[in-house]
């Protein structure tokens, strides 16, 4: 599992330009609008899904979007979805409860999880996420977050 500065190095290593601040660790949306100041751009909540299947999803969306789980689970043809254990959570993603990020991918190399984005983040500005772990956030343009996903 990387570390974020092992993150770092990728991202740089691909050329994809980011730029990260420190801040106290946040676990839900409400705390991270407490300590993240004026940092410009998409804000994002990561619900890490599963089914009865054991099927699982990352599902990235905008802070304020709400997601309505039952439709969700239609629309995806996933059937009824719930949240994964934190175990899953560390098994597939290898990042903590209040760490889910869409980065963890990069700690999914069999592509177990089903990234699931939220049409929202293209538009302008940088997406900010967590880089595995939170107490950081990292800001990345949408353009050089999707070469992240394609190169992992």
């Amino acid at each position: 599992m990387l570390s974020p500065q092992q993150l770092f190095a990728r991202l740089d290593e691909l050329g994809l330009a980011h730029r990260t601040v420190e801040h106290a660790p946040v676990f839900t949306v409400d705390q991270a609008k407490q300590h993240r100041g004026a940092l410009p751009g998409h804000h994002i909540k990561n619900l890490f899904l599963r089914n009865k299947k054991e099927a699982m999803w990352l599902v990235v969306a905008l802070e304020d979007r709400a997601v309505d789980l039952k439709r969700l689970g239609e629309v995806l043809g996933a059937g009824r979805l719930s949240f994964g254990s934190p175990e899953r959570l560390r098994k597939h993603l290898g990042v903590e409860p209040g760490s889910v990020t869409p980065f963890a991918v990069v700690n999914d190399p069999a592509h177990q999880v089903t990234l699931v984005l939220d049409r929202g983040l293209a538009d302008d500005g940088p997406v900010n996420a967590h880089p595995l772990t939170n107490t950081m956030t990292t800001a990345i343009s949408f353009a050089d977050l999707s070469r992240f996903f394609a190169a992992t």
